[in-house]
């Protein structure tokens, strides 16, 4: 059962690292990619809560609100990856998602009322160090890096956020409310903005490439983490996701070919942050190890 556990772990981080492709594959602007993969998801989400398991939706009006906003996050942080893969390349988006670790563990001692683990610090200014090069060396790709960097940090607001809901209502809800309510907030923003009718600016292709993306590969993985964690830990999982860019990166390397061919530099940067993050993963192992 373990071992079938991590195969279905690294199958949903692969996913997710796919996710990027399927971005740069899909012609639609970023703010129409995201509109419509939240409302497939949503749907989808619905689907599989009220008919397939017939599981109640119904969350108190503080609840709601709560994950409202944390939804908002959530859109935010798509819409800013989805448009630094269109300004730039798949490898710049993913690479810049390592400062989510840096963010984390500034926003998180400050939320959940914990010290600052000194071995975060180190790791963060690791990862500064390697974004700053990266930045350097592929300065052509700025506003990708920016945007990559905007999407790191709304992914940090959204990821430990989320962390307090749990145990308030079943993740199934909490899933669904965050995307619904993500999606609600960019129709808003389309009706008061007039850019409401843009959403028709989107082609059959693109439009079975999003329904793939909200299923297999936002819906499905969303729900399996959560599934997973009855049989692997909560540091399992976290480090394993870490190797979402690793298979971005590498998969965009072999599907894009030249686009996505970056600089030895890049590659070197890359790679000592996602090394860091693993590093600083197993301190933390060993640190709650000694403390049960």
């Amino acid at each position: 059962m373990q071992k079938l556990a991590l195969f279905r772990l690294h199958l949903i981080v692969f996913l997710w690292g796919f996710t990027a492709i399927l971005g740069k594959l899909i012609h639609a602007n970023a703010q129409i990619l995201v509109f419509y993969r939240m409302l497939f998801a949503a749907i989808f989400l619905y689907a599989y809560i009220r008919i397939y398991k017939k599981e109640s939706i119904k969350v108190s009006k503080k609840l709601f609100f709560q994950l409202a906003a944390i939804g908002t996050a959530m859109a935010l942080h798509w819409y800013c990856f989805f448009y630094s893969i269109k300004v730039s390349n798949v490898s710049i988006a993913l690479s810049c998602l390592s400062l989510s670790t840096l963010f984390a563990s500034i926003l998180e001692p400050v939320i959940f009322k914990r010290k600052v683990d000194l071995s975060e610090v180190v790791m963060g200014m690791v990862i500064v160090a390697c974004i700053l090069l990266i930045f350097k060396t592929e300065f052509q790709y700025k506003e990708g890096i920016f945007y990559g960097v905007l999407c790191a940090v709304f992914g940090t607001i959204f990821s430990v956020f989320n962390g307090k809901m749990f145990g308030k209502t079943s993740s199934g809800n909490i899933i669904f409310y965050e995307i619904f309510c993500g999606w609600s907030v960019l129709m808003l923003f389309y009706l008061f903005s007039g850019q409401i009718f843009q959403i028709n600016e989107i082609n059959y292709r693109d439009l079975a490439l999003i329904c793939l993306l909200a299923s297999v590969f936002t819906a499905f993985p969303m729900l399996e983490s959560v599934n997973l964690m009855k049989y692997i830990s909560p540091f399992t999982l976290i480090l394993t996701v870490n190797l979402e860019p690793v298979y971005g990166i590498i998969l965009a390397f072999f599907i894009f070919g030249e686009s996505e061919h970056m600089s030895p530099i890049f590659y070197i940067a890359s790679f000592v942050m996602i090394m860091a993050i693993i590093v600083n993963g197993l301190i933390k192992a060993r640190k709650t190890k000694k403390t049960t």
